[in-house]
């Protein structure tokens, strides 16, 4: 007899086919995992056990793993189990689509094309264009949330992210009912109960409590690290965008999370909206902007935006990206020599410095780069890659 399932209108065919997309999704940047790898080995009967548990509503996610990163800032990160990053991905892609049709255009994170990088020209694009290429006055005006991600509201948040999707239910190519309950068991999941420590309890020192779940209300916050967290975050500023751009109408404004930038010409007008700008996010959305990271600054001083320092005519890497990148050739070396240059930390090495590479060739860095491949990288370590032209990318051999 065929078993009853929560969820008639979604066929098990379907919703199939939509789990093993997002698998694939999944394991393209975490393959080597080891909840990827155990996953792995018998995928199929492990997708075909998801869905049951989906369409019979039994799905719960799996304990997270709990860790701290020191880069670019120390942050508290709660990586999901595989299994749970497969359904990340599913809702991702069943609902992301109706939320990219609204995002204002100057939104730049977790969006295809609208990375770091563009994030960066866009602001310089403004400034440029404000100050019609800095042959007259403007100013800018930076500002960011204190503690943003452990102040998220969650059941605003499910409230927001449940109005959109019933309002474009005829865009939504799969079971509502069954998506509002796998966004419900993600969203509202503590991933702080049974959570699995990867490190010391002495790496939270340092790290303020505004900026760690295991010191937030109840029903408050998002863990960094997954998928939907991102994409929840920028719905959850998705009606502060507009407030921005419909209300006080302002041109130039971008922003990459919760870091903003608005550009306009008269300086007093910007010390005005900073009064407006806090009643809305305390108001509507339960949020403090950081008192002492309030900027207010003539064109000609720059601005730093994403570890780029944006000056007229120029840019500049911060000091701290500098810093990062000097800290990852040692960690890369000290891996070589401890290692004894196994493939995989070969692998591991090549991945770190071609990501700092691939930031370092959008700006004037060649020297920098030259320097850090040259004499500080082990010779060890050279004598197994190549090196491309203007010292973009490294390749093992």
């Amino acid at each position: 007899m065929k078993q009853a399932t929560l969820f008639d209108s979604c066929t098990r065919d379907k919703l199939l086919h939509d789990l093993f997309r997002a698998y694939y999704d999944a394991r393209r940047n975490k393959r080597n995992t080891h909840s990827a790898l155990a996953f792995e080995m018998q995928y199929e009967r492990e997708l075909f056990r998801l869905c049951e548990e989906i369409l019979d509503g039994r799905y719960t996610p799996r304990p997270s793993i709990c860790f701290i990163v020191n880069r670019p800032v120390k942050r508290e990160v709660f990586a999901a189990d595989f299994r749970d990053r497969i359904i990340h991905h599913l809702i991702y892609n069943y609902i992301s689509h109706i939320f990219e049709n609204r995002f204002i255009h100057d939104s730049y994170s977790c969006r295809i094309g609208k990375g770091t990088h563009y994030g960066i020209k866009r602001i310089d694009h403004f400034i440029r264009s404000c100050s019609r290429n800095y042959h007259e006055d403007c100013y800018i005006l930076k500002v960011d949330i204190k503690g943003y991600f452990m102040s998220i509201d969650r059941s605003l948040l499910y409230k927001k992210i449940k109005d959109r999707i019933h309002a474009s239910a005829s865009n939504i190519h799969g079971d509502i009912s069954m998506i509002l309950m796998l966004i419900r068991k993600t969203l509202f999941n503590n991933p702080v109960n049974g959570c699995i420590m990867k490190c010391n309890r002495s790496e939270w020192l340092g790290l303020p409590l505004s900026k760690s779940l295991f010191h937030t209300p109840a029903n408050k916050g998002l863990p960094i690290g997954n998928l939907t967290s991102q994409l929840f975050a920028n719905i959850y500023l998705d009606e502060f965008d507009h407030f921005i751009k419909q209300v006080l109408r302002l041109k130039y404004y971008g922003r990459y999370v919760d870091d903003m930038v608005i550009v306009h010409k008269d300086k007093h007008y910007l010390r005005s909206i900073i009064p407006e700008i806090k009643q809305y996010l305390s108001g509507q959305l339960m949020l403090e902007l950081h008192p002492r990271k309030i900027y207010l600054q003539h064109c000609s001083k720059g601005v730093t935006f994403l570890g780029v320092i944006i000056k007229p005519y120029r840019s500049y890497i911060s000091s701290r990206t500098k810093a990062n990148f000097y800290s990852t050739v040692n960690e890369c070396n000290k891996e070589i020599n401890e290692e004894m240059m196994s493939k995989t930390t070969i692998k591991k090495t090549e991945a770190k410095l071609n990501s700092y590479l691939g930031i370092l060739q959008h700006y004037s860095t060649f020297r920098l780069r030259r320097r850090m491949i040259e004499t500080y990288l082990s010779l060890k370590y050279l004598k197994l890659i190549r090196v491309s032209a203007g010292y973009k990318k490294v390749k093992v051999c």
